[in-house]
C-alpha cells in the first residue's frame, strides 16, 4: 500500500492517471502531448516515462506492447485495499458527508 500512496503523492502522477481514465491505452508520445495541450505541463519525454515506471511499479498501471509502440493502461486493482480499509469497514456509515468533521466533546463532564 506503502507503494501506491508514494505514487499517488506526486501531481503529475495523478494527471497521468486522469488521462488514462479518460482515455485508456496510450503512448508515451499521446500521454505527453496531452499533458502539455489539456494542463499545460511540459516534462520532458524522460519525465513522463520514469512517472509512468513509478506508477507501474505501484501496480497503478499496466502496459502492453504492440510492435514498437508501449501502451499505457489504468489499474486500479492496488486502490481495492485502501478502499476496504477506509471505505467499507462493516459497520462504517458511508452515508456521513460532513468532511470527517467530528464536533462530539469527547472529554466528559467538566
Amino acid at each position: 500500500m506503502g507503494d501506491v500512496f508514494r505514487a499517488l503523492a506526486d501531481p503529475t502522477r495523478r494527471t497521468i492517471l486522469d488521462e488514462l481514465t479518460d482515455r485508456n491505452g496510450q503512448t508515451l508520445f499521446e500521454i505527453r502531448a496531452r499533458l502539455v495541450t489539456r494542463h499545460g505541463l511540459g516534462s520532458s519525454r524522460q519525465a513522463i516515462s520514469q512517472h509512468l515506471e513509478v506508477l507501474e511499479a505501484a501496480g497503478l498501471v499496466s502496459t502492453r506492447r504492440a510492435g514498437r509502440y508501449k501502451f499505457h493502461y489504468i489499474d486500479t486493482r492496488p486502490l481495492e485495499p485502501i478502499i476496504e480499509r477506509w471505505l467499507r469497514r462493516p459497520g462504517h456509515d458511508t452515508g456521513d458527508h460532513s468532511g470527517g468533521t467530528d464536533t462530539t466533546d469527547r472529554r466528559g463532564p467538566t
